[in-house]
């Protein structure tokens, strides 16, 4: 009896803590139906932007406001008309159901959801799917078909507006070509510098007609493409076209931009670079350009250098930019990039070693200062004025108006004579001679008389120094003569030379020199003299042959 009345309490204890306990759990479910009636819901919207249902409860980190915005998304994003019943499916993954539709997830049924619905999971994701079917159904038999006139008409409307918008471009385009070509003698003018024209008001013309037309098909293109997605836009069927097509051009633009947009701050360094470095030559050039001026002097640094030399320095200055730069630009960093300056790097060197040659040998040249602009050289067998002096090549301009053009390479492994060098500022002048041969009979201070008048008659010789005779040899039956005088004008030697052979003759003649150089014995009597009648008496007849005879004695 005493066991029975133990089993009997212990019975009584058990049963007292069970309905407490179950009463606990009751209380606490209409405590949260309770708060759960008092919280806001978030209603899902369909097709038509009705209703559906609402989501009181978060999931995960996202809040009940941004479950029902995505889940509303995620409805009115499948195609109405393509929609199919036996792909919206309920399936089981762990605690919780997901509504699928094909591949993509609808949303997610917890059993917080179910807090306040007195259903179960099953019966609430049975529910949710039964309500979305419907609103698709709706959508698919009684939305489209009730506007399909309305949306033949918008796409019509698009079509005219299409239409008005490419006669508009056209219209634009002819109103902007007369436009400026009756503009085109105020506006356009020869591009020219020392004297080449670059370009003419004609060339302009065209150039600027061809970017007309090339922004005319711009637009006619950027048009067509903008309203073509607004005609796939109207049907439901055709909106994901719409949306590529809009996604395409504006991606792509946006891309762009904020491509531009990282890049500002370097686009901003390689400016401040720029303007620096071209302030900074502008500042090397007058420095240098004082020199070649002569107002600024530096011991052993000839005027004549400073220009080569600022060349120089100048594409040192803009090499040292160009490798500040190099790691701004955009793709510096990339294999190709740097496999294509390889390259370039490899093909220079190769071919361009007679160039690299010709042009070291100009720089050589420059500071050598064997010849300047303007001045008459010989090279090789070439004589000429020079016209041209650059790091590759010598021009020179012969009597005949010929232009040559020399390797410096050639100049630099040849002789140069310069005839200018002693013929400016304070020289002497350049020495130009001449050489006549005379016989022995002739008295040698006589020659030297006639000559020295014959060089002092000659226009462009200078008077001071005076004009001086060389005996260059006394050959077997004459001597040679050689005429020196000095002449400030090297560039007219041509000239000098044959005003001083006039002047030699005139001279010798006047004083009865026969210029000859005797190579055979003749017998004077009977003959003419060589001197030319004007120089002879009037009277002057040739002197007969005189005979003498001898008898002998025997």
């Amino acid at each position: 009896m005493m066991l029975i009345r133990r089993l009997t309490l212990i019975f009584t204890c058990l049963s007292f803590f069970s309905f407490s306990s179950v009463f606990s759990f009751q209380d606490s479910i209409q405590k949260t139906e309770n708060i759960l009636e008092k919280t806001t819901g978030f209603p899902v919207m369909g097709k038509a932007n009705e209703e559906l249902f609402v989501i009181y409860q978060k999931s995960g980190d996202l809040s009940a406001a941004e479950r029902a915005a995505i889940i509303s998304e995620r409805i009115k994003g499948i195609d109405a008309n393509s929609f199919s019943k036996d792909s919206l499916q309920v399936l089981k993954d762990q605690e919780r159901l997901e509504l699928i539709y094909g591949n993509q997830i609808l949303l997610n049924i917890t059993n917080l959801d179910t807090i306040g619905t007195k259903k179960t999971k099953q019966e609430l994701a049975q529910l949710y799917k039964e309500t979305i079917s419907a609103n698709l159904d709706i959508a698919e038999s009684k939305y489209i078909p009730k506007n399909i006139f309305l949306k033949i008409g918008f796409v019509a409307l698009i079509l005219l507006g299409l239409w008005l918008a490419l006669k508009l471009i056209a219209f634009l385009n002819k109103k902007s070509i007369r436009f400026i070509e009756s503009k085109k003698d105020k506006w356009l003018k020869s591009l020219t510098y020392n004297n080449y024209t670059f370009i003419t008001p004609e060339q302009e013309l065209n150039v600027i007609l061809f970017l007309v037309k090339i922004l005319k098909w711009f637009l006619i293109l950027l048009v067509v493409y903008i309203f073509f997605p607004l005609i796939f836009s109207v049907f439901e069927f055709t909106q994901g076209w719409s949306n590529y097509l809009f996604d395409l051009i504006f991606s792509s633009f946006g891309q762009i931009f904020t491509a531009i947009w990282h890049y500002f701050p370097n686009l901003i360094k390689i400016a401040a670079i720029i303007i620096v470095m071209r302030y900074f030559v502008g500042a090397v050039k007058y420095f240098f350009a004082e020199i070649e001026a002569e107002k600024l002097q530096i011991s052993g640094f000839h005027p004549d250098w400073a220009m080569p030399t600022f060349t120089i320095v100048r594409f040192l200055l803009y090499a040292f930019m160009f490798v500040l730069i190099f790691p701004l630009l955009p793709g510096s960093d990339s294999t190709i990039f740097k496999g294509v300056s390889v390259f370039l790097g490899v093909l220079l060197s190769l071919g361009s070693s007679s160039a690299i040659a010709n042009m070291v040998a100009g720089l050589v040249i420059t500071y050598m200062r064997p010849f300047k602009i303007g001045d008459r050289i010989n090279i090789g067998n070439t004589t000429g004025n020079v016209i041209e002096k650059t790091l590759l090549v010598t021009r020179l301009k012969t009597i005949k108006n010929e232009e040559i053009t020399i390797p410096n390479s050639a100049v630099l492994s040849g002789n140069t004579v310069n005839y200018s060098t002693f013929t400016k500022d304070k020289g002497e002048g350049l020495i130009i001679n001449t050489t006549v041969t005379l016989g022995y009979d002739i008295p040698y201070k006589t020659v030297y008389a006639a000559l020295i008048e014959a060089a002092l008659r000659t226009n462009l010789i200078e008077k001071q120094p005076k004009p001086f005779v060389l005996q260059t040899s006394l050959d077997d039956f004459y001597v040679s003569y050689q005429l020196n005088a000095y002449t400030k004008h090297a560039n007219k030697q041509a000239l000098i030379y044959s005003d001083l052979h006039q002047n030699i003759q005139d001279c010798c003649n006047e004083m009865d020199i026969e210029i000859l150089s005797p190579h055979y014995r003749a017998q004077r009597d009977g003959n003419m003299t060589t001197i030319p009648k004007d120089y002879l008496p009037k009277d002057y007849e040739a002197p007969s042959f005189n005979i003498k005879t001898r008898k002998s004695e025997d």
